[in-house]
């Protein structure tokens, strides 16, 4: 039942243009895909675009880079030539492209892709020279669809006060960038790839982890802090978390971060969390997203916890109902009661068993998956 949390982020709500690099000859506006008419591309692209039996080469383009970078064709070429180009091959392309026209490509389909090489393969002064481009403009960048691409791939690779330079630029309205769609892929590069004690932003979670947890953005996010940062960076933001972990279970995105916890976290954290689920096992085992977390649970406690909750499945409910039979019928709580019997201790596992076969005699009338899984795992 459980699944990789990235399968239910999809990227949404695109970021604003840069204003005032806007105007060019290949500018494209975020979610226009389109090529340009015909009668507005150079008589080398058009040559370039029909003749495919032409060998071309990188210095057949000198003078045309930012058009053939803004080309969809013109920038996949550039970008597989750049890749084995001589270094006066790739200081030509670079001037024709920095400083006048990097923003512009930098917010094009095609183009940031092109920008992107040269800071992959570009010397360091060179890419010192791309992230002075983009001083004063990185919170645009960062919330605009293409140009997010190009600050990540600027974090990797530009020098440390350089990164701490970005940090400055975003620090005022991180909370912003952590909830859009492309600027918190900003945030969760700079957490990966920068020395904690320059990522003084992550100061201002505190307060928030409720409300980031339960954010399709913010839960990455979170997720990226617990990660990287120095214990005394995360141990107020997970003992915020604590204070809500039984309703962020129950969330479509905080059961995400409460799982990861689980995964990774410290003896003493997924402990915590274990004991929250005591004398509510059934009730979260039937939820659609707490479910994920009881399961989770079961393999990450330590052996005696474990039991309690197994032992806490197995004994009746005060009507006399048996939780075990609840579950076995229910279509989240099916798949914990399956995680148990799988993960179960020896002394334990007969009693469990033998709890669960009765209620399968009961259900094998009934044609369902449920009952088919249970069976094969009691058998």
């Amino acid at each position: 039942m459980i699944g990789p949390a990235s399968s239910i982020y999809p990227r949404a709500a695109l970021g604003p243009t840069l204003q005032g690099y806007s105007q060019g000859p290949r500018f494209i506006r975020q979610g226009d895909t389109t090529q340009p008419p015909a009668h507005a591309r150079s008589v080398l692209l058009e040559e370039f675009r029909s003749n495919k039996t032409r060998k071309w080469e990188l210095k057949d383009l000198f003078g045309y880079i930012v058009e053939f970078s803004g080309d969809q064709h013109g920038s996949r070429f550039i970008q597989q030539k750049l890749e084995s180009a001589t270094v006066e091959e790739r200081q030509k392309v670079f001037d024709e492209i920095v400083p006048h026209s990097a923003l512009q490509l930098m917010q094009d389909v095609f183009g940031n892709y092109v920008v992107q090489k040269l800071l992959e393969h570009g010397t360091q002064v060179q890419r010192n020279m791309v992230a002075g481009v983009m001083d004063g403009h990185i919170m645009a960048l960062s919330l605009h669809m293409y140009a997010c691409r190009v600050v990540q791939k600027a974090i990797e690779h530009i020098l440390p006060e350089q990164q701490a330079s970005i940090v400055r630029e975003l620090e005022d309205d991180v909370l912003k960038c952590v909830k859009d769609a492309n600027g918190n892929h900003v945030i969760q590069k700079l957490i990966q790839c920068v020395t904690p004690e320059r990522l003084g932003f992550v100061g201002q979670f505190r307060t928030h982890v409720y409300e980031l947890s339960t954010h399709p953005y913010g839960c990455r996010v979170l997720q990226r802090c617990f990660e990287h940062l120095r214990p005394d960076q995360t141990r107020p933001l997970l003992d915020e978390l604590h204070r809500h972990v039984i309703t962020l279970m129950q969330d479509s995105f905080g059961n995400y971060v409460v799982q990861w916890v689980l995964l990774n976290g410290s003896p003493e954290d997924v402990a915590f969390i274990a004991s929250q689920l005591r004398g509510q096992m059934l009730q979260m085992a039937k939820h659609k997203f707490a479910s994920n977390v009881c399961e989770r649970a079961l393999a990450a406690a330590d052996p005696e916890r474990k039991r309690l909750l197994i032992e806490e499945i197995m004994t009746p409910l005060p009507d006399g109902t048996i939780p075990i039979a609840i579950m076995m019928k229910d279509q989240y709580a099916n798949y914990v009661l399956q995680r148990a019997m799988k993960l179960v201790g020896e002394e334990q596992k007969e009693a469990l068993f033998e709890k669960v076969r009765p209620q399968l005699t009961n259900m094998r009338r009934y044609s369902s998956a449920y009952s088919k899984h249970l069976n094969s795992s009691a058998c």
